[in-house]
């Protein structure tokens, strides 16, 4: 797709144009997508990967598809406004990008076929019944399995052999905030002490550090949850600041001046969810779409950040190592 076009589709909603309206008389199909960054610079090479993928299958914008973007759905009170303002658009589907968003639209009543991405657990969230057969009109693409929390101990404790303590940054009101608290502590054993840490504001977030106060046996594994992602900045300053290995959950995190991050591709299930809305729109259900897992995971690290912490980072980590930031 040409940038030209892609722009335009970013552009649409800010500028107050509306091509979903526009289909209502022209025949074309639908779509309408809530994102939950800002239009930035993660955000934006995401939704352009679902576009190309929809264009590859055949669904080129134009006569045939029109597209609807709503940005920053990633809190509750926004994300549920964007979800009105969309489906107020009558689309044909909707994807939705992380928990926020999609718990928006669930709650909305909406009979408006759903795809997500990006969300940890739509069984524990009440979004799908089960994976295999989620039922109703919401399907998608979850993040990982419960059991990655325990490859981010694995590879802390590479960083860090003599661990003792570690502080686990976590969204405690939601269920996947519990479920990979619950995969760390079951891994650590008797012999690692596990110290939970919310994750909110700036000030919460230093209070918790501070709490923990980490020592040169200690660590931090960063769940995923988007009040982290929101958050990086700030947590990753402290981190550097406590001087504390620390194990975060994407690449971006790494790509900002964090230690070491194992998981998956972020954008991977834009690209994936645009064959199932393809499916839904030549009139499959969603409820007969199974929700899948990612299928490749990466590692990453950053060698100027380990220099920093006068850490050495073992030679087998950076052999296997997907992306070495030097």
């Amino acid at each position: 797709m040409r940038r030209r076009e892609f722009l335009a589709v970013l552009s649409s909603s800010v500028l107050g144009f509306s091509p979903l309206a526009r289909a209502q008389s022209s025949g074309a199909r639908r779509i309408a997508v809530l994102m939950d960054t800002p239009q930035d610079q993660r955000g934006e090479p995401r939704l352009a990967a679902f576009i190309q993928s929809l264009s590859d299958l055949g669904w080129t914008r134009g006569e045939k598809l029109e597209i609807e973007v709503r940005w920053g759905g990633n809190t509750t009170a926004r994300a549920r406004a964007l979800a009105a303002e969309l489906l107020s658009l009558r689309p044909d589907v909707i994807l939705a990008s992380a928990s926020p968003s999609t718990s928006a639209l669930i709650q909305s009543g909406t009979e408006t076929p759903v795809v997500f991405v990006l969300v940890t657990d739509p069984v524990g969230a009440g979004f799908v019944n089960n994976l295999a057969r989620p039922g109703g009109n919401v399907t998608g693409f979850t993040l990982f399995e419960y059991s990655i929390a325990g490859k981010w101990l694995e590879l802390l404790k590479e960083l860090s052999p003599d661990l003792r303590r570690v502080g686990i940054l976590r969204d405690a009101g939601v269920a996947a905030g519990a479920g990979q608290f619950g995969v760390i502590q079951a891994a650590a054993g008797p012999n690692i002490e596990v110290h939970p840490m919310a994750v909110g504001d700036r000030q919460e977030i230093e209070q918790g550090f501070l709490a923990f106060s980490p020592g040169p046996r200690d660590g931090v594994i960063v769940t995923a949850t988007p009040l982290a992602s929101i958050s990086r900045e700030t947590i990753i300053s402290l981190a550097n600041r406590f001087r504390v290995p620390t194990v975060f959950p994407y690449r971006h995190f790494v790509l900002a001046g964090g230690l070491a991050s194992y998981g998956p591709d972020l954008t991977e299930p834009f690209r994936r969810a645009a064959t199932y809305v393809s499916r839904i729109l030549q009139g499959e259900k969603p409820s007969n779409l199974p929700v899948q897992a990612p299928t490749n995971y990466s590692l990453a690290i950053n060698m100027r950040t380990a220099v920093s912490l006068g850490l050495n980072v073992p030679s087998t980590i950076a052999a296997r190592a997907d992306e070495v930031i030097e």
